[in-house]
Formats: C-alpha cells, structure tokens, sequence
C-alpha cells in the first residue's frame, strides 16, 4: 500500500486548525452583529406578526385598537393600512426611518384631529393617502409640502372649515381630491384658477358642504374635462338664473355632474321661508329664467378663427370633418387645418364656411363626438365697423337737426312789437306782424295818419258798410265812405286790417 509523504499528514492537520478557527470568528463575528442591531429591526417582523397582517409588501393593522403607529414596521412595505383604529394625532416622529416605498398610506375612520407640518418628511414617495372620515378642523400651509408625488388626496367627512390658499401648491401631480362633507364655506377657487393650482387635477369633489357661491364665470371657462370631474352638488348655493343657465349647459354636454347628481342639485331662496328647490326647476315659474340654447360660432369674411373641441376626456385624439363631411387633413389644400391641441383653425373665413363642423375624440377607452356650429356674417369686421360709423354719423345728424328747430321755434328773438323798426329797411314787411297784429308796419306817414283810428267793438245788430264791413256809426254818409274806401285803396296794402290776420284772429278791427 502507498503511504502519504510524511509531510502531508502535517498540513492536513494544520489546514483543519484553520478552518475551525475561520468558522469559530464567523460566529463571534455574529454575535457581535445581532447584539448591535437597531431594536427597531430586530422586532420588525416581531411586531409585523403581532399587531398586524403582512402579505408580501402590504402591511394592514387595521381595526386592531391601535393608539399609536407600530415602530418597526418593514422599510420594504409599500402599502400600509392603519384605519378603524384609534390613532388621534399624526406626529413628525411616527417613522423615524424614510420608507421609500411606501405608495399607499390609509389612516381613515381614527378620530385623528392633529397633523404635524413635518407628518410625511420621511414619506415623500406616497401616491394615494386617505385622511378620510376623521375629525380634522383645517389644513396648513405646509402640511402637505413633502407630497410632490401624490396623485389622489381623500379628505372627506372631515370637519374642515378652513383651508390655507397655499395648501395644496407643490402638489403638482394631483390628480384627485376628495374634499366633499365638510364644514367649507367658501369654495376653494385657487384650485382651477390661480397659477400655482394643480396642473393634472381632474377631479375635485366639494358637494354637502356650507359653499353659498360658485364662481361661475371661472367654473364656465374650464375645460370640459375639468368640469366632468367638478362635484359641488348639495350645497346651501343661492338660486341665481346664471346658476341655471351653467348646469342646463352641463346638462347639454352630459357631464358627469349634471347626469348622475341631477336630483341633488339644490338652491336656497331668497323669501323668508329659505325655500329649497331644484336648480333645473328655476326656468319654470319660481324665477322664470329663460331656456340655455348652445349659442352657434360667429365670424366675420377674412377673419381667423379656431374652434375649439371640448371634450370630457384628456389624452385623446382629435379629428375634424368640414360641413361637406370631409376629412380634415395636412394633405389637403385646405383653408382649416388642425392644431397641436386638437383646435381647428380656419383662416382666411369665407361666407361658405359657414355650417356644421364634426370633431371625433378617441381613444383606446373613450369615444366622444362634438358639433360646433358656425354661422359667417356676410361682411368683413372691417366693413361693419365702417356700417355702424354711417348709422353713427346719420343718427347724429338727425338729432342735430331736431336740436336747431327747437331752438328756431322757441328761441326766436323777440317780436318786432316789442323792438319795433330794429333791424328792417322801410317799407319791409314782417310775416310775424302780418300774422300775429292788425296794425299797419308800414314806414308811410299819410298812411299811419289815415289809419289811426280807435278801437271799438261793434254788436251783430249794427248796421253794417258795402261789402260786408261794419260801419260803427251806423248813419255814416255813402260819399265820406267812397272817399275813404278810395284813398285806402291807394295808398294801403294787403298787410292792413283786411289782412290774412283779421281772417284768422279775434284781435278787434281797427277802423
């Protein structure tokens, strides 16, 4: 039999010592380890198992009489759920450790009253948390700053009667918030209107609140996609026909808060009873408001306009059909094309653009169709302008001209019996005299001297002279009126008491 080398033996012996060495450092190297470890770590599955259920990356303890968050939970878990327990107030010190993959985060139905302005340092990755059915009172400036990626908020059946304008600024991915049954009286505007408002937000739910006014000119100016996710329904709103005409143009687009919550939308009169009645009840005989009709497009000749699709969804894709049903295209040579934003422009606008225009909004779960129809007035913006100057001019023309008679009749100088020979040559006759007086103008000396008679009124039994005319003596001698009636006939003219005046006054005659 061969023998190992005496040397072998040897340094099997001593590679043996070796290892049994290696493995005894293994252990203390061990023990060393488990005896430094946080308490936190070492008890996370402990507790995991204790208070809670753990399913993989879901951690749920809920409904376990908890007064308090767990410590120690699994940095790993990305939805943890803490609702129906007890836990009255959210504190900075909660998680001591950041969790960066937590997503969902549940604390519904704990009477939680308190948020700490620094609550979600150490959980900025959430996407989803549920504050429902607490007993929160107001939101601060900074409680939800860390949440840049939060996409849906659930803030319902709260007590929140305030809200800080900046509360929700750096949630920029916001997507939906639930701020419904609560104590809110004024309506949260700063959400659809102001500059720093959530850029993605498609839905916000603010119905069975204390709001008594909307703005509903801003509210009107959304996008039809915003105002298909735009609840305020049981409110305590006062009942205005421009509150009617906004939900009868919703009601028309068949919006989804007009066509599931139709019956909910309620108003408050103004009598002394409070009166609740519908708002779609309003264009009936309680305020008479007038019937919405969807108003048509206008445009003038060589003008550009750009019709807009209003859809109820974002994200789809938009094409357009001109009122011979065809196809808008880049191809073609069109006066129409179509925008980035789905908007059809059309430039320049002739009078037969005039008609129907068809948009189809798809995409891989909706299909929406929209008409919009376009009415051309038959004249360039331009030309009309020009059209209302010459009505302008015209109008004001007529009203000078009335202006100048009124002051030619009533504005007159004063007659010439009150400033007699003032400015007439002699021997000139005046209208105003010849109409107005029975005694001569006339500049004739020998006239006036055989004129100047007294006045007297004569009664109807007197005898009367030739032709008709009143003799006031009665007994006067024929040849003395022959010799008069020929001197009169000489030297006087028309304007003298057989004038147009003796005709039509009742001036005495002067004889």
């Amino acid at each position: 039999m061969l023998q190992p080398p005496s040397g072998a033996g040897d340094r099997l012996l001593e590679s043996l010592a070796h290892r049994d060495k290696f493995q005894r450092w293994v252990v203390f190297f061990s023990l060393c380890v488990a005896a430094l470890w946080p308490p936190e770590a070492k008890g996370s599955t402990l507790n995991c198992h204790k208070t809670c259920i753990c399913a993989s990356n879901i951690v749920s303890c809920s409904k376990m009489n908890l007064s308090a968050i767990p410590v120690g939970l699994p940095h790993y878990m990305a939805v943890l759920d803490l609702s129906y327990n007890e836990i009255h107030s959210l504190k900075s010190d909660w998680t001591t450790v950041k969790l960066p993959n937590l997503h969902n985060l549940l604390l519904s139905h704990n009477n939680l009253h308190f948020l700490s302005s620094e609550a979600f340092v150490n959980v900025k990755h959430l996407r989803y948390l549920d504050l429902s059915s607490n007993t929160l009172q107001q939101l601060d400036e900074f409680v939800f700053e860390p949440l840049v990626n939060l996409e849906v908020l659930l803030l319902y059946n709260n007590q929140i009667s305030q809200i800080e304008r900046s509360a929700f600024v750096t949630m920029i991915n916001l997507q939906k918030l639930y701020l419904s049954q609560n104590q809110m009286s004024r309506f949260p505007v700063e959400l659809i209107k102001d500059r720093f408002h959530p850029e993605k937000l498609s839905l916000l739910d603010v119905s069975s609140n204390k709001i008594k006014k909307l703005p509903l000119d801003d509210l009107q100016a959304l996008p039809a996609w915003l105002r298909n996710g735009l609840y305020f329904h049981n409110n305590t709103l006062h009942c205005h026909c421009d509150l009617y005409t906004l939900l009868a143009h919703w009601e028309i687009q068949k919006l989804n808060p007009v066509v599931d919550f139709k019956v909910n939308h309620t108003c408050i009169m103004a009598d002394p009873q409070k009166s609740q009645v519908s708002v779609f009840s309003l264009c009936g005989e309680i305020m008479n408001c007038s019937t919405f009709k969807e108003a048509d497009e206008e445009a003038f000749l060589e003008q550009t306009i750009i019709l807009k699709c209003d859809t109820k969804h974002r994200n789809v894709v938009k094409t357009w059909t001109i009122p011979d049903n065809v196809l808008v295209t880049s191809e073609s040579n069109q006066t129409a094309k179509v925008l980035l934003d789905g908007s059809l422009q059309i430039s320049p606008v002739r009078y037969e653009d005039s008609g129907t225009y068809t948009c189809f909004a798809t995409s891989e779960a909706f299909n929406e169709t929209i008409y919009v129809v376009l009415k051309v007035h038959n004249f360039t913006m331009h030309g009309a302008g020009e059209t209302l100057n010459t009505a302008y001019t015209t109008l004001v023309g007529c009203l000078a001209s009335v202006v100048l008679v009124l002051m030619y009749l009533y504005l007159t100088p004063c007659r010439c019996f009150c400033c007699p020979n003032k400015g007439k040559a002699r021997g000139e006759d005046s209208i105003h005299s010849s109409m107005l007086s029975v005694t001569p103008t006339h500049g004739d000396p020998v006239l006036k001297a055989e004129l100047n008679r007294h006045v007297a009124f004569i009664d109807s039994k007197d005898s009367q002279g030739q032709n008709g005319k009143l003799n006031p003596n009665g007994d006067e001698d024929e040849d003395d009126q022959d010799a008069e009636a020929a001197l009169m006939r000489g030297k006087r003219k028309k304007s003298v008491a057989e004038s147009i005046s003796s005709v039509f006054s009742d001036t005495p005659m002067v004889v």
